[in-house]
């Protein structure tokens, strides 16, 4: 969930319209957002020119399974924002084809007009714009910390991010028992085990599984299980899960 804020800039209407439908990164590490054109966000891009406006884009990490206290994690990348222009647009406009291929970009052929005019559904037209990033920070679970351009470009997607969320909801319906079970690796913590009733896998990355643990008094605290090397895909997800729902067991 993401949500671009400028400095100065408010939504008259307050109806949200500066969120971006979707956004993906280029190779070279700007961010590429679409908004609809009558966005207070495209209004300010499109009345600056080519004048910097600055901008943050703040992202919000929400567990994709229903649990209390859903937000894993937040991170804001701050820079400048333009309107994509000219011979730029459809490489644009293919960048986000390619991340989001459903729902508001079958109405990409509006985006690629000069100018905002009636589109898809009766909205007035998408435009594309672009945040270059000067700075950014993230907060998580492993603390905050900032991130420089140059980490941001060169940062690589994680594998699992596409399927994070089917993948945590087969966890959780089919390996209940197995990763409640996964509470007799946590060393120290171990004697918690017995107070805890339910285990739900609240995140899933190459590097491993975080599992929120709760007892009936609704306290809880979540617990990370690293794998012994980063998976590369679902395959090698698949023999890693085994490997600890085994040290679990024994």
């Amino acid at each position: 969930m993401a949500s671009l804020s400028i400095p100065g800039v408010e939504d008259p209407d307050e109806t949200g319209l500066s969120a971006p439908v979707c956004r993906t990164v280029t190779p070279d590490g700007d961010v590429l957002l679409l908004v609809p054109g009558d966005s207070a966000a495209a209004r300010a891009a499109a009345h600056a020119q080519d004048d910097d406006l600055t901008a943050v884009m703040e992202i919000t990490d929400v567990a994709p399974v229903s649990v209390p206290h859903r937000i894993r994690g937040r991170a804001w990348v701050a820079g400048w924002l333009t309107p994509v222009r000219n011979e730029q647009r459809a490489e644009a406009a293919t960048l986000l084809a390619e991340r989001h291929p459903v729902g508001e970009l079958l109405g990409i052929g509006e985006a690629l007009q000069p100018d905002p005019a009636p589109g898809l559904y009766g909205r007035t037209a998408w435009m594309m714009l672009r945040l270059e990033v000067g700075e950014g920070a993230v907060d998580d679970l492993w603390g905050a910390e900032p991130v420089e351009p140059d980490e941001f470009a060169t940062a690589a997607p994680d594998p699992l991010a596409a399927h994070e969320a089917e993948l945590l909801q087969h966890l959780h319906a089919a390996h209940h028992e197995q990763v409640r079970g996964l509470c007799t690796l946590l060393g120290d913590r171990r004697e918690l085990c017995g107070l805890r009733d339910r285990a739900v896998p609240v995140g899933l990355d190459r590097f491993g599984l975080r599992v929120r643990f709760t007892d009936a008094e609704q306290r809880s605290f979540d617990a990370r299980f690293d794998f012994p090397e980063p998976v590369r895909d679902v395959a090698e997800l698949r023999r890693a899960m085994h490997l600890l729902f085994e040290a679990a067991a024994e």
